[in-house]
């Protein structure tokens, strides 16, 4: 978990992670180092999660994520971005294919009803789910809202599916935004759609937003 100048939309109805950001450059590179430094690259591969988009990080933490890429070495990045940052997504791609290093980037599309996701969530997302795909490889979901069903869970996860690469499922978790979890919602995503994707290898299902392993140590033995 790396930390950024912070997002820049912070409209988000549902999301405080925005709270965790520095404007001071050279304290998020001091951080961010510490926790770069404790990649063993034993995968192959790399997520790089932080309170916003990849933009927010300084430029001195993104050369030194392509270094220890090139080092380990590591064949493919993963990275987080909003949708008003989609045009430096191409630059950024270009910048690690020069070392032969895939990108994937991860949008938060939340849901695939527009009015849902702009009008109650206010997520900042003009596109539709064809043209988000045309920059995005993967997505996250969020889940267990008021206002769900079954059916509109399912039909997300299903679009997901046949637009990106992978899926991941968030279930809304409490925190200081006035949009909160829905307990039944929650039950009924537990009891008629966990069933069916949580052995599925395409689809990420965070019950609790540390499920990564966000704030601990991660081992190749894990």
């Amino acid at each position: 978990m790396l930390r950024g100048s912070g997002c820049q939309w912070r409209r988000c109805r549902f999301c405080d992670y925005h709270l965790d950001f520095s404007q001071d450059k050279t304290a998020n590179f001091v951080l961010n180092q510490t926790t770069l430094t404790q990649i063993t690259g034993c995968y192959g591969k790399l997520e790089v999660i932080n309170s916003g988009s990849f933009i927010d990080l300084d430029e001195q933490t993104m050369a030194l994520i392509e270094e220890i890429c090139l080092a380990k070495p590591i064949n493919e990045v993963h990275f987080e971005c909003h949708w008003q940052h989609r045009d430096a997504i191409a630059p950024l791609k270009e910048r690690f294919g020069r070392h032969h290093i895939a990108v994937k980037v991860k949008i938060g599309v939340e849901t695939f009803d527009p009015i849902f996701r702009e009008s109650y969530l206010d997520k900042g997302i003009d596109g539709t789910v064809e043209e988000i795909a045309q920059y995005f490889d993967e997505i996250c979901l969020l889940q267990g809202l008021a206002g769900q069903t079954v059916g509109s869970m399912l039909s997300d996860i299903a679009i997901g599916l046949q637009y990106f690469e992978r899926v991941c499922i968030n279930i809304m978790q409490r925190n200081q935004k006035p949009i909160k979890p829905d307990a039944k919602v929650i039950e009924q995503f537990q009891q008629h759609i966990l069933p069916i994707y949580q052995d599925d290898w395409r689809v990420d299902i965070l019950m609790e937003n540390t499920a990564f392993g966000v704030g601990g140590v991660v081992t190749c033995d894990d």
